[in-house]
C-alpha cells in the first residue's frame, strides 16, 4: 500500500518541491498552506504522516501538533521549520512530534527520516513484539512469555507508545504530551507513576527487563 503524506507549509515553493520529491519516491501527497485546511484534510482523509511547518498564517504549528496528538494519536508528525537549535528541537519533540527537521535540508536525509518515521507507524504490523512481549494493536491483548496480561487503557496506551519507539529514548514531557496532552492539572511525575504500574505487570516477574530508565532524560524500551 502506498503511504499518503500531508505537507503543511505556507511557502508555495517549498510545498511544490517537497510534493515533487515525495511523488518521485512513490508517495501519495496532499498539501495545505494553513492550519485549518490541514486539520480538515486530516479529518477527511487520514494521511499516514504529516510534514508540518511551525510558522503558519492562521494557527501555529505547535497548536496543530497538539490537536493531532489529541484527536489522532496514531498519526505520525514530522516538524519542518527554519527554527534550529537544540531547545527548539527538544520543544518540537516534547509537543508530540516524531521527528524534527530544519530548513534547509538535504533531500536524501529528508526522505530517510520520512521512511524511518513511517516504519514506526501503527498498523504496519498489528502485533508489536520485543523479546517475549507481544501487543496486538487490534485486540489490544498483551502477552509476556505466552501469558495474557491485564492492563488498564492508559497502561495500554503507554506500552504501545514505548513499543512503537523501542530503542528510542522518550522524555517524560514527550510521554506526557502524547498520552495526557500536558494538562495544566497533570505533572510529569504521573509518567513515573504509570511506568511503575507497567513495570509491575510486564517486568517485575521476569528476568529480562524491557523498560529502562535513562537518568536525566526519561525511559527507553529495549532488550
Amino acid at each position: 500500500m502506498i503511504d499518503t503524506i500531508l505537507v503543511v507549509d505556507d511557502d508555495e515553493g517549498i510545498r511544490s518541491f517537497i510534493k515533487e520529491l515525495l511523488m518521485d519516491n512513490n508517495f501519495n501527497v496532499v498539501t495545505a498552506s494553513d492550519g485549518i485546511t490541514a486539520l480538515n484534510i486530516i479529518k477527511r482523509s487520514r494521511p499516514d504522516l504529516v510534514v508540518l511547518d511551525l510558522g503558519l498564517p492562521d494557527i501555529n504549528g505547535e497548536s496543530i501538533c497538539s490537536q493531532i496528538m489529541k484527536d489522532y494519536p496514531e498519526l505520525r508528525v514530522i516538524i519542518l521549520t527554519a527554527k534550529n537549535g537544540s531547545n527548539n528541537v527538544v520543544h518540537g519533540l516534547n509537543i508530540g512530534a516524531d521527528d524534527y527537521i530544519t530548513k534547509p535540508f538535504e533531500a536524501d536525509v529528508f526522505l530517510a527520516r520520512i521512511q524511518a518515521t513511517l516504519r514506526r507507524k501503527t498498523g504496519i504490523d498489528t502485533v508489536l513484539k520485543i523479546a517475549d512481549l507481544e501487543l496486538d494493536t487490534k485486540s489490544m491483548e498483551v502477552k509476556r512469555a505466552g501469558k495474557l496480561l491485564k492492563l488498564t487503557p492508559q497502561e495500554l496506551k503507554l506500552l504501545q507508545y514505548l513499543m512503537q519507539n523501542q530503542g528510542r529514548i522518550l522524555t517524560r514531557d514527550m510521554i506526557l504530551n502524547r498520552l495526557w496532552l500536558s494538562s495544566i492539572d497533570i505533572e510529569t511525575r504521573i509518567v513515573d507513576v504509570y511506568i511503575g504500574y507497567l513495570r509491575k505487570k510486564i517486568d517485575d516477574k521476569y528476568q529480562k527487563k524491557l523498560i529502562h530508565s535513562v537518568r536525566g532524560f526519561g525511559y527507553i524500551m529495549k532488550v
